[in-house]
């Protein structure tokens, strides 16, 4: 595969930042399999973007002969109160992240799946966690605290101060050449890069994927907020479908979602087409009464952005069409979690978000 190749699949949708391009080009110029991760807090259930949308991601960047570790971050997870600070039951959610994984289609053989639970046994992780915090203040490790998804007033505890400089330090513990993390991570991904050379390594490059956006958008007198604020997220309700979600589970949130007519940005129900249906089907038959222009054969995003902008598709076709793919792409999710371990762990999980 040519370095162009590459450096495409590297760089496809979601990602919409990398730092740099230079240096990307540079590592896969100099290293034959240059090594991925992706780091997940186990904080509860999986939803689309967690689940399928990571999962599509891994695929290109390993088909980039990228070689990907999934790096469970229990213990960032515990320091952040996670679960109600139960790491058992943390360990618990982290067991059933790697089974949604599987159900979504990752590879579980081909990646490499590292626990921050057994990497802080060793001494050494925490000589390289403290070099980094020798090297930043305590204002900028309260500044990188928003990574944890709280705000800089709710860094009230000496352990949270500990968080930013783990994750800043496990891409060199793991090591890892190419950071791959969402938008809401860009603080510790760029620290990680900056502290790089103070501490005797070379460049890490940082690719950033879209924070798919939440069912409720961004909606009147929401404009102007950060885009993590407004991703979908299993902490707010209504926010996110789950992986799990039955069909009329499906069909309820998204009758209810922000889909204003003819509006293609910031559209959560458009976007489920462009970042993850679009990567699991070639084309589709939108499905329409004769009397509101019969059906609608749509090849690729490109087609349904400008069919939808120009009002042509009518937002409930939309969501209806949306309700009725996603149920598909899902029954093989929701069928690896009825029995045997997942079930199990999906149970104990489930159980724990609804105490």
């Amino acid at each position: 595969m040519d370095l162009e190749k590459r450096i495409e699949l590297i760089t496809r949708e979601p990602i919409e930042e990398v730092i740099t391009q230079e240096d990307l080009k540079e590592l896969l110029e100099t290293k034959t399999s240059p090594r991925a991760y992706d780091g997940f807090e186990p904080s509860g259930l999986l939803h689309l973007a967690s689940g399928l949308m990571r999962a599509e991601k891994i695929k290109d960047l390993q088909e980039a002969k990228v070689k990907f570790v999934l790096w469970v971050a229990d213990w960032h997870g515990w320091i952040n109160n996670k679960m109600g600070g139960d790491l058992d039951l943390i360990k618990k959610c982290g067991e059933y992240l790697v089974e949604g994984w599987k159900a979504c289609g990752v590879d579980t053989k081909k990646v490499e799946v590292r626990w921050a639970s057994d990497e802080v046994q060793n001494g050494d992780y925490w000589k390289g966690v403290l070099e980094v915090a020798k090297k930043n203040t305590i204002n900028r490790a309260t500044r990188a605290g928003t990574i944890m998804g709280r705000k800089e007033a709710d860094m009230q505890y000496t352990s949270q101060l500990f968080y930013p400089m783990m994750q800043s330090w496990d891409p060199f513990w793991l090591d890892i050449d190419i950071l791959q993390l969402g938008m809401d991570q860009r603080r510790a991904t760029v620290l990680t890069r900056e502290v790089a050379p103070k501490l005797g390594y070379g460049k890490k490059v940082c690719i950033h994927h879209h924070l798919l956006a939440g069912l409720h958008g961004a909606g009147e007198g929401r404009m102007g907020q950060e885009q993590a604020d407004l991703k979908m997220s299993k902490s707010k309700v209504g926010s996110c479908i789950f992986i799990h979600d039955s069909k009329k589970e499906i069909q309820e949130k998204l009758n209810k979602a922000h889909c204003p007519e003819k509006v293609t940005a910031d559209n959560p129900v458009m976007e489920m087409w462009r970042y993850i249906i679009f990567r699991k089907i070639k084309d589709y038959t939108i499905k329409r009464p004769a009397k509101f222009g019969g059906n609608l054969e749509i090849q690729n995003y490109a087609e349904l952005e400008k069919l939808y902008s120009a009002g042509k598709l009518h937002p409930m076709d939309l969501k209806n069409a949306t309700s009725e793919v996603m149920d598909k792409i899902l029954a093989p999710v929701r069928k690896h979690f009825e029995k045997g371990k997942a079930k199990e762990l999906y149970e104990i999980v489930k159980k724990a978000k609804e105490l």
